[in-house]
């Protein structure tokens, strides 16, 4: 299941120096961090009201869909930041066997 964002991690970080006016992920980059940022809030609420619409119709192919923007716009977010999928990964691996509360209450933050 992780090679399919281990290629894409992939693709982005190759994208990140790209001439801005042929890749979508290039011209992202050359905006800066605000304006990717922008991009996953508006893909986050997209994401949110699709889940609503499910909820109701019973149809799931447009959650799909903007959850698969939202982790993309992500992914370049954390690529813009030197991270990548394996560093949330990772996060969750540590987090396996905990309960979700007790992870919770060990927050320092």
């Amino acid at each position: 299941m992780s090679d399919v964002l281990e290629r894409l991690a992939r693709v982005l970080e190759a994208r990140k120096n790209a001439d801005p006016e042929k890749s979508y992920v290039a011209s992202l980059h050359a905006k800066g961090l605000n304006k990717i940022l922008e991009k996953v809030g508006e893909e986050c609420t997209e994401t949110l009201l699709a889940a609503k619409d499910a909820e109701r119709s019973g149809e799931s192919r447009d959650l799909v869909y903007e959850t698969a923007d939202l982790w993309f716009h992500s992914l370049v977010m954390l690529s813009h930041l030197g991270l990548g999928p394996d560093d949330v990964l990772a996060e969750l691996d540590r987090r396996f066997d905990l309960s979700g509360l007790e992870e919770k209450a060990s927050r320092t933050r």
